[in-house]
């Protein structure tokens, strides 16, 4: 069964097949730098690195590209409104780009906690503005732009003569208008409401500005996306993703730029967009005030969360629930989450132990060892079959549209076999070593490669320190100097050594 991918261009599901195997380009719209992550700027990057994983784990070449928008981005969808950047700074009394370069340490450190790999390219808006420059240049050479006043605006109107501005959306130009609102500052300029902007004129207090055929100014937010995408995946890629909410404007807007430009594409094939994160059934928003920031819910409490959660609780709570299907945050569901977590890493703690006692043909149980009857040719054939099938199931949901819910459902029902071959003589011996051997490596290869999933330290180091110095106190009043000398050791092989002083036991680092 080959992967499949729900398209929102043709609104079905598609096979996957790249513009130019084994490549396969994939760009995702990043965070706008001008404030801390929240859970909900989460969910593209973790739906998409656990894609790009699975793409090179079917052997494709990716190259993944997530941007940065560190300049561009206004208040308002509708080209009004300060600067994103600028508006932080001003408020922090900082460069724009200080503000920008913080934030994108922090999200760059958020993403790695929860297990993202990093990009293959992360461009930044602003060290690309001769590329944006040259794609409105083709836009105007092809008469779908405009200038006005130092500004240049995507003509929509002209634009539908030969193409449909709306169909990735599926909005018709009835409902565009309508939601529409007039009379807002530069609406003016335009010759239709429906246009946009592809460079602002920068008014004298702009602090962020470069310099264009036009005037100083600055891009508009959609066009960065355009342009970076075909300069480092070509006129089209493979695949282009992010949130549901930027399917309009940003997107639809994305794919008019490319039409418009010389490339003439919808910018990529496949056009793959995950749902919202909701608390109590409303979108999680920064302008509803009602976020949980990512470094706040790794500490906890915070907003609507009595607790923290560790960044891979939070990885497999995103990646329970289907990627087109939205994800309400609670601490029930979070900590349902964290035991459905904690057993997956239980059970990579079992195949080790599972892969020995098979090739050993012993099965430990109740700490007994038990051989299997010595020239016992035993039939493996169904239970070779039936846990090939329980392998085949996790792909099944993994190429099925990257359904991860159904994909770790699965993992579940493979994980019960394998609790019962470790505890079970007869169990085991239905299966093969061979058998039991790609499992194994199917379960730890889905957990840890494909979904991304690591065990996390849960035990606290200066604690178990304290109780250890406790137990060696003790042995040493009970004059039991073995165990003094046993945990003497056990330490110092830790780079800890223990000292006896007059105030009771201290340690300290080895500096040997």
């Amino acid at each position: 069964m080959s992967l499949s991918l729900y398209n929102t261009l043709s609104r079905k599901k598609e096979e996957f097949q790249p513009v130019h195997p084994p490549q396969v380009g994939v760009y995702l719209c990043g965070p706008t730098v001008y404030s801390e992550a929240h859970l909900g700027n989460a969910r593209g990057p973790v739906v998409f690195d656990v894609l790009t994983r699975y793409l090179r784990f079917l052997g494709y070449q990716v190259r993944y590209v997530r941007n940065i928008t560190d300049v561009g981005h206004l208040e308002s969808d509708a080209d009004t409104g300060e600067d994103k950047m600028e508006k932080a700074a001003r408020a922090a009394r900082i460069e724009p780009m200080q503000v920008a370069q913080h934030f994108t340490n922090r999200y760059r450190q958020h993403m790695l906690a929860l297990g993202c790999l990093p990009p293959d390219i992360e461009p930044q808006a602003s060290g690309h503005i001769i590329e944006q420059i040259q794609v409105i240049e083709e836009i105007i050479a092809n008469g779908l732009a405009y200038e006005v006043n130092g500004s240049v605006y995507f003509d929509v109107p002209k634009y539908n003569e030969h193409q449909r501005y709306g169909k990735l959306s599926n909005r018709s130009i009835e409902d565009q208008l309508a939601g529409t609102r007039a009379g807002l500052e530069g609406q003016s300029e335009k010759r239709s409401p429906l246009d946009f902007a592809l460079w602002k004129n920068a008014s004298p207090e702009h602090i962020m500005r470069w310099p264009s055929p036009w005037g100083e100014g600055f891009p508009g937010w959609h066009l960065e996306c355009s342009a970076m995408s075909r300069k480092y995946l070509g006129d089209i890629s493979d695949i282009h993703g992010g949130g549901l909410d930027l399917m309009f404007p940003h997107h639809e807007c994305e794919i008019a730029q490319s039409q418009g430009s010389h490339s003439h594409t919808d910018e990529a094939r496949f056009w793959v967009h995950n749902n919202m994160i909701t608390v109590n059934g409303t979108k999680m928003s920064k302008s509803l005030g009602n976020f949980v920031l990512l470094g706040d819910m790794f500490k906890g409490p915070t907003g609507p969360l009595a607790f923290g959660y560790s960044p891979m609780v939070v990885r497999f709570f995103l990646l329970q629930a289907h990627y087109r299907s939205p994800v309400d945050v609670s601490d029930d569901a979070l900590q349902a989450a964290r035991k459905g977590y904690r057993k997956l890493m239980n059970g990579l703690r079992l195949l080790d132990k599972l892969a020995a006692d098979s090739l050993s043909g012993e099965v430990i149980r109740d700490r007994t060892v038990m051989p299997l009857a010595e020239g016992r040719q035993p039939d493996t054939a169904t239970g070779d079959e039936e846990l090939r099938k329980l392998v085949a199931d996790v792909f099944v949901g993994l190429n099925d549209d990257l359904n991860t819910a159904r994909a770790i459902a699965s993992l579940f029902n493979l994980l019960r076999k394998f609790n019962t071959l470790a505890t079970s003589t007869a169990a085991m011996a239905t299966v093969s070593s061979g058998a039991l051997a790609e499992a194994v490596e199917a379960y730890r290869a889905v957990v840890t490669d494909i979904l991304g999933l690591q065990d996390e330290p849960r035990a606290n180091a200066e604690e178990l320190l304290k109780l250890t110095l406790e137990f060696y106190t003790e042995a040493k009043a009970e004059k039991a100097y073995d165990k003094v000398d046993v945990i003497r050791a056990a330490l110092k092989s830790q780079g800890i050594v223990i000292k006896d002083t007059k105030a009771g036991v201290e340690w300290a680092y080895s500096e040997e």
